[in-house]
């Protein structure tokens, strides 16, 4: 066991992970040295604070209200599987356990049913965060899964870089309207 300090928001409290949970939180910093996102000039006509899904372009903005808007690469979902319209955050989730949606069992019949969080297999990332949909959410990305982003390659989720996902994670709240374009 190894001991590390952590702001949960309320202060900084100190907890112990497994060596296992160490070593992929140490991978998720070592793949967080290239950056992807960047500010862009946004004109369209959505609130501050409005992550809007651009599917053709492969790209996530964060509008920031002040005619421009933070941009990330990500990956969508694969045909028949990209959703469209409007939602929002429904929760927020650091090194999340991922349970195997049945479609992917089906398609992956020897998946482990659950990958605890902080797993380098772990398909979440370093973070997820979900909305409210069955089953879809924005998360981070395996090292092996990185070079996905930019494709349409996943069930229906949004996939980013673990060093995107953190960066958006620490900038949306519980509430943070989505909205998916084609």
């Amino acid at each position: 066991m190894i001991n590390y300090r952590i702001n949960l928001g309320r202060g900084v409290d100190t907890i112990r992970i497994g060596t296992a949970l160490f070593a992929g939180l140490a991978v998720w910093v070592a793949a967080g040295e290239a950056r992807a996102r960047e500010v862009v000039a946004f004109s369209q006509s959505y609130p501050a604070g409005t992550i809007i899904i651009k599917q053709s372009e492969r790209k996530l903005y964060f509008t920031t209200g002040t005619g421009t808007a933070i941009r990330y690469p990500i990956a969508i979902g694969r045909a028949g599987k990209a959703w469209q319209g409007e939602t929002f955050v429904q929760g927020k989730f650091v090194a999340p356990a991922w349970e195997a949606p049945w479609v992917v069992l089906r398609d992956h019949p020897g998946l482990s049913r659950v990958i605890p969080g902080g797993s380098p297999r772990n398909p979440m990332g370093a973070a997820a965060i979900t909305l409210n949909l069955s089953e879809v959410a924005i998360h981070g990305t395996t090292v092996s899964m990185r070079r996905s982003v930019g494709t349409a390659a996943s069930y229906g989720c949004i996939r980013m870089y673990n060093e995107d996902v953190m960066d958006l994670y620490h900038r949306v709240d519980v509430g943070t309207p989505v909205v998916a374009i084609p």
